[in-house]
């Protein structure tokens, strides 16, 4: 079957292209959006069609904003509000004028939780929260909480509340009717599954795929790592960047281990020295960052293959320059497709050590799985 025309302005289908609909409203409040970028897949997700809806608006779709430099800027200008519910938000209707950027995140409530949780620019702005005075006409995408809204709705009703303009921006959602409408008419008339149905041809037998080949063609290379970060709570204010501030790693070939302490380079975090099992004392005596450096560049050595479990400490690294990294394997992914089950790090007092050792047998059990 031929591939179906887009639009190329909203990027939906010609058959179901809703541009025509668009109604644009200027806005005194400049609405920076924030796309994570799962919710592009999702091709009846509103942020487009809100962006589309506001001259002069900003769509950026992106997970980590505080490294582009044209969008950390615009974030970190005065008067700049980002609307996402938390316990210090403060509600749009106490507000005793506008602030000049709005800042919206789209996605789904967990992948906004990860997308602010991230950017420490994003996580200085304050916050703003509303409250609905009417229920979503969403009805083509199941919202988490009877309360919720679409991006594009949300927005609208938003700025008329911060501009005490009501009614102001309500026909920017001609186009958000238009989409549910032809939406459901669609689903009702069965041209989706008939189509799907007709045309697919029968999926053929996956054959069998061993996930830990790469991991065994590694051996011989491959240093485990665990890093423990100076993190502070999620939500305390003003909260200085995550560092690293302990490494521990183990070359699986030789038992060779690396254990070093790092010097805090931002204010400790109340939770480090239990994480740690350390006095505080000891660990703002820690090794000075670039001898670190040093010395983890002369253990890795040319040809090491990182195994992590997951992406943390890799990110923890990449966070200061001067760090040497080298090709990696995560193995919890592998563990999940090779074994099927969750599995967890062990937590609590003193956990670097245990959480090592647990990779180590994690590894031991990947590579005797079949």
């Amino acid at each position: 079957m031929e591939p179906r025309a887009h639009c190329p302005r909203c990027r939906r289908p010609r058959r179901v292209c809703w541009c025509e609909a668009l109604v644009p409203v200027p806005s005194s409040t400049r609405v920076v959006f924030l796309q994570h970028p799962r919710e592009t897949r999702v091709g009846v997700s509103t942020c487009r069609m809100a962006h589309l809806s506001l001259p002069g608006s900003q769509l950026h779709v992106t997970l980590d904003p505080d490294r582009q430099p044209a969008l950390a800027e615009l974030l970190a200008a005065p008067d700049t509000h980002l609307l996402f519910p938390s316990a210090d938000a403060v509600d749009v209707d106490a507000l005793a004028s506008p602030p000049r950027t709005l800042v919206v995140v789209d996605g789904t409530w967990a992948n906004a939780r990860k997308l602010v949780g991230r950017s420490a620019l994003l996580r200085a702005l304050p916050r703003l929260f509303f409250r609905p005075e009417f229920t979503s006409n969403y009805r083509i995408r199941r919202e988490p909480e009877g309360h919720c809204l679409s991006t594009i709705e949300a927005t609208a009703h938003v700025l008329e509340r911060l501009e005490r303009a009501p009614g102001r921006y309500t026909p920017m959602l001609s186009a958000f009717e238009r989409m549910v409408a032809m939406q459901l008419e669609y689903v009702a008339s069965g041209a989706g599954a008939a189509r799907h149905t007709r045309h697919k041809p029968p999926r053929a037998p996956k054959p069998a795929f061993d996930h830990c080949a790469p991991l065994r063609a590694a051996h011989d290379r491959l240093v485990l790592l665990h890093v423990e970060p100076n993190a502070w709570p999620y939500r305390s204010a003003d909260a200085p960047p995550v560092e690293a501030i302990e490494l521990r790693a183990v070359r699986v070939a030789t038992g060779e281990r690396f254990t070093t302490l790092l010097a805090p380079r931002q204010p400790l975090s109340p939770r480090v020295a239990s994480n740690l099992d350390l006095p505080e004392a000891t660990i703002l005596a820690g090794a000075p960052l670039e001898a670190t450096q040093a010395a983890w560049r002369a253990f890795l050595g040319p040809d090491a293959v990182l195994g992590i479990w997951g992406y943390h400490a890799l990110s923890l690294l990449r966070m200061e320059p001067g760090w040497t990294l080298a090709p990696e394997l995560d193995l919890r992914a592998l563990w999940q497709r090779s074994i099927g089950r969750a599995s967890n790090l062990p937590d609590g007092q003193g956990r670097a050590p245990r959480r090592l050792a647990a990779i180590e047998q994690s590894l031991a059990t990947l590579l005797t799985s079949p």
